[in-house]
């Protein structure tokens, strides 16, 4: 990945954010912004729950043309007029950092959240070009793939449908995307059939008394889900993401799970090396599978 000086500006012309996102659409590479959170703008109330179809680059391809930065990386463009279309300027004077789309740029980005992932990454991957973050690095290869979180501790693939920060040019060449790469996405969690959704409520925290159960079966729901965890030996990833979806297929819309629950369930996995973060990714991925 390439970057040219960057576009000077008179002050206060246009944000600085901006000026980063124009130079780096320049190069082909497509950005977008990113709000407070490091997360991408929700979607305007024309888009909302992809009401109008999405975008023509998504899985699922739309005819959404909005003007606005909706629908997440699949808004990312290098269109230098849409970067800096008064819709856009407004979110990036909210914006505190630059995401971009590896995979429409024809790039992997191989995210490394902590010291033991970079260690790993130094003795098994080939080098290339990398970029330092808060935490550990971003190694980046020419060519695509698809995008996937947790395919081992401290190891995301961001490619195809996917953002990552911009956080400089980085050092070093780029190397072809290796089949070592490509292996760890075979490592997935395992495919799980829908439950069927007779209710429609969203999930709530609350602590009320489960409406279809005892208090007792829900203990044992949770308690069974931590045992599952801790004597697993092997695929912690999918593990740990079966007995969330377990439990949340069960009391996911009843209202009955507490902070202490979840609490426990997440203490689980930690203790057999899964991150806050890989926790917290498991818990997300099962409320979508359900879709709550």
């Amino acid at each position: 990945m390439t970057q040219q000086t960057p576009i000077r500006r008179a002050p206060g012309h246009k944000p600085r954010l901006l000026d980063t996102a124009l130079s780096l659409a320049a190069n082909g590479i497509p950005p977008l912004p990113l709000r407070a959170g490091k997360a991408p703008f929700g979607n305007c109330h024309q888009c909302a729950n992809n009401a109008c179809g999405g975008r023509p680059n998504m899985k699922s391809a739309g005819p959404c043309r909005c003007p606005r930065v909706c629908h997440a990386w699949a808004a990312a463009t290098t269109d230098p007029d849409v970067l800096a279309s008064p819709a856009w300027v407004a979110a990036w004077r909210q914006a505190v950092c630059v995401a971009y789309h590896p995979g429409a740029a024809g790039l992997t980005v191989v995210d490394l959240d902590d010291t033991a992932a970079v260690d790993w990454a130094r003795a098994t991957l080939p080098a290339t070009r990398t970029v330092s973050t808060t935490r550990g690095e971003h190694w980046i290869y020419r060519g695509t793939m698809a995008s996937h979180n947790a395919v081992r501790l401290g190891v995301d693939i961001k490619s195809t449908m996917s953002y990552a920060r911009y956080l400089g040019p980085g050092t070093g060449t780029l190397a072809a995307l290796p089949e070592a790469v490509r292996a760890l996405a075979v490592k997935e969690p395992l495919t799980v059939r829908p439950v069927p959704r007779a209710l429609s409520l969203p999930a709530r925290s609350g602590g009320g008394e489960c409406p279809h159960r005892t208090p007792v079966f829900l203990e044992r729901g949770i308690a069974m889900a931590e045992q599952r965890i801790t004597a697993a030996r092997s695929a912690i990833h999918t593990t740990v993401y079966g007995a969330f979806l377990a439990v949340l297929s069960t009391h996911g819309r009843c209202g009955c799970l507490t902070d202490a629950h979840i609490g426990r369930l997440f203490t689980a996995a930690q203790a057999k090396g899964e991150s806050p973060r890989h926790c917290t990714d498991a818990w997300t991925n099962a409320l979508t599978t359900l879709g709550l």
